[in-house]
């Protein structure tokens, strides 16, 4: 025989019913991860390039990547004293290859990037930039530039001091054939992308 149910039964069961109801209609508001951004530095070799990038990680709580640190850290005990630059050239690929790794897993849970990492030739830095639009990840490009007078007596002294944004002494030879190689962007290379000329004091 059924036992009867007693009232305060068919309301509390009812009210249940109810609010599993209400929970299960009402999706659950998660906070909105920002869309990350990669801050590109570009300039030749003594722009001043490390102090504005340090000065734009700490303004956009980014994470600094820095391709000098890499070479220094990994490679320059072994830098051989003939076929400088093929060593050189071969070591940069590896570590930018890493370097876009660790930036595409920080632009995926919303941290910003800024990235020094050489791209002194337009087809270079055109390649890397492409890899980021394809990904659809927001790019700001900037560039730093300065006489070269300016930049010799910079990098003379940052090797000197070795000071906050020293990574390795860049010796003249290389100093001059980097100046030689820089390519900076052009209007066409800016069309349609976010690009900032910067100026140094």
């Amino acid at each position: 025989m059924n036992q009867p149910t007693h009232p305060s039964q068919t309301a509390s069961s009812a009210s249940l019913t109810e609010a599993k109801a209400s929970t299960a209609a009402t999706p659950i508001d998660l906070p909105q991860r920002r869309k990350a951004r990669v801050h590109l530095i570009v300039g030749p070799v003594g722009a001043g390039k490390s102090t504005y990038a340090l000065q734009l990680a700490q303004q956009h709580n980014a994470v600094r990547l820095n391709l000098d640190d890499w070479i220094a850290e990994l490679f320059s005990q072994d830098r051989p004293h003939e076929d400088t630059m093929a060593w050189y050239i071969e070591r940069t690929r590896r570590c930018l290859r890493q370097i876009w790794k660790i930036s595409q897993s920080l632009i995926g849970v919303g941290t910003d990037v800024v990235l020094e990492i050489g791209l002194i030739q337009r087809h270079e830095r055109e390649a890397f930039c492409a890899q980021i639009d394809e990904q659809a990840i927001d790019l700001t490009l900037y560039v730093l530039d300065a006489p070269r007078d300016i930049r010799r007596q910079r990098v003379q002294q940052r090797n000197a001091e070795k000071g906050a944004t020293f990574s390795m002494v860049v010796p003249a030879e290389i100093f001059e054939l980097a100046s030689d190689l820089w390519q900076p962007p052009m209007a066409a290379d800016c069309a349609g992308r976010d690009v900032r000329f910067v100026e140094l004091e």
